[in-house]
């Protein structure tokens, strides 16, 4: 793996990568992140008690409209078609965290992390502005790509 920055050219500037040339390849990322919330936040979330809707069901859409709008974003995204795109829960009562894990898959000449960072991410910040008015101390941490399969680069997964 070399250490090249993609997205700048000899001079410096910043660049959209050319795919033009690039195989279309079937590719899968999925990453994670936590936010930790109090007991209160936790009870509410769980027994669907928020105010503003079930946390979790809209998180979930926001999280999938996040993936489909990553190339708005970030600049030197493409756009890309999704061809799947899921938003799972692992709930953890006794440390007061949820984790939200995004896995999408396309069909492309590039890869699906960019859009699988900015699901999850786009699923925390939904249930933290959801349940803000019950408290504003949440934390969102450990966001990172859990695993990525396809492409030139090959196959990644964190350890």
């Amino acid at each position: 793996m070399g250490n090249k920055l993609t997205h700048f050219d000899r001079n410096g500037n910043a660049v959209m990568v050319d795919v033009t040339e690039k195989e279309v390849t079937s590719r899968t990322a999925a990453a994670c992140g936590t936010i930790r919330v109090n007991k209160e936040i936790m009870q509410a979330v769980l027994e669907g008690s928020v105010k503003k809707g079930d946390v979790l069901g809209v998180a979930r859409v926001a999280g999938i409209m996040g993936v489909k709008k990553t190339s708005d974003l970030i600049p030197m995204c493409h756009p890309l078609p999704v061809g799947k795109c899921s938003i799972e829960y692992e709930i953890s009562e006794e440390k007061q965290e949820i984790t939200a894990i995004c896995t999408v898959k396309t069909d492309g000449k590039t890869g699906v992390e960019m859009e699988a960072l900015t699901g999850v991410q786009t699923a925390l910040l939904t249930i933290y502005d959801m349940c803000k008015a019950i408290d504003k101390r949440m934390v969102m941490t450990d966001i990172h790509l859990v695993n990525k399969s396809g492409g030139k680069s090959g196959d990644f997964t964190y350890d």
